[in-house]
């Protein structure tokens, strides 16, 4: 049975009593980033962790939490995922980490990728293997938060990282497609920049290349960014780029890509 989509409030405090009560119960997903800024983590894992009658978990994320120097919800989100994968380490608790993997709130599935980020047990073919399904969450958060979790460990294994992503662009599925990018971008947003490819922006070019004419509004958004990211250090090889894929590629889908590469440089 398909859930109604809920609109979401337009504002914190429009949001009914009843929907955050149960948004951070766990029990529904959050339909808006409204809602999902207003989500109490801290409430939710407490409620997620005595419904699976794992409360000793609880004092030790919590203490992490404690510990941030800056408390966002992305800090949060990351201290609890992170808190989540030690404990389920020490405790040997594998089934607890599909259960967040297949939890209907998508915060809950968030905290489920850095427990895939964080394992260092895992090589980076094995990482971005087990982080594919969550960039291809229905949920727009989980997306974001994916690339998130595992960017750090792209940006140390980034030739090999390229060559995975490479062959990710040619999938049917364009969040899929989008993850190469937005992953991959030299600056990111919300995140730690990639030095290597704001200094050799060329190293992307086996991922750009094959989307460069892509069908869906959503990757040529991020091909768009990841090209306009690039021309703040290296603007004279995306204004070549560019001028190249003009004379290849006339699409419509090129020229939007084009438009938004070049929004910087061409700034007056």
């Amino acid at each position: 049975m398909n859930e109604v989509k809920r609109k979401g409030a337009r504002s914190t405090k429009d949001i009914p009593a009843e929907i955050l009560a149960q948004l951070n119960s766990g029990e529904i997903e959050t339909a808006n980033l409204v809602e999902w800024l207003a989500v109490d983590q801290r409430l939710l894992l407490k409620n997620l962790l005595t419904e699976n009658q794992r409360t000793d978990y609880l004092k030790p994320i919590l203490n992490k939490i404690d510990q941030l120097k800056k408390q966002t919800v992305n800090t949060i989100n990351e201290a609890i995922g992170t808190g989540i994968f030690e404990q389920t380490i020490q405790h040997n608790d594998s089934d607890f980490l599909t259960v967040l993997s297949h939890h209907k709130a998508d915060l809950v599935r968030c905290w489920a990728t850095y427990t895939i980020g964080k394992n260092e047990k895992l090589n980076i073919a094995e990482t971005l293997k087990q982080i594919q399904p969550f960039s291809a969450d229905k949920h727009f958060g989980v997306r974001e938060i994916a690339w998130l979790a595992v960017r750090a460990k792209i940006s140390q294994n980034l030739t090999q990282s390229i060559q995975i992503l490479s062959e990710w662009t040619s999938n049917e599925d364009e969040k899929i497609r989008r993850f190469t990018t937005e992953a991959t971008r030299p600056c990111g947003v919300w995140c730690e920049h990639i030095e290597e490819l704001k200094q050799n922006p060329d190293l992307g070019l086996p991922i750009l290349e094959a989307l460069k004419s892509d069908k869906s509004k959503y990757v040529q958004d991020s091909v768009g960014n990841w090209l306009n990211d690039a021309s703040k250090t290296h603007p004279d090889f995306v204004k070549a780029l560019c001028k190249r894929w003009e004379k290849e590629s006339e699409t419509k889908e090129t020229i939007y890509i084009l438009k938004k590469a070049l929004r910087t440089i061409n700034k007056p």
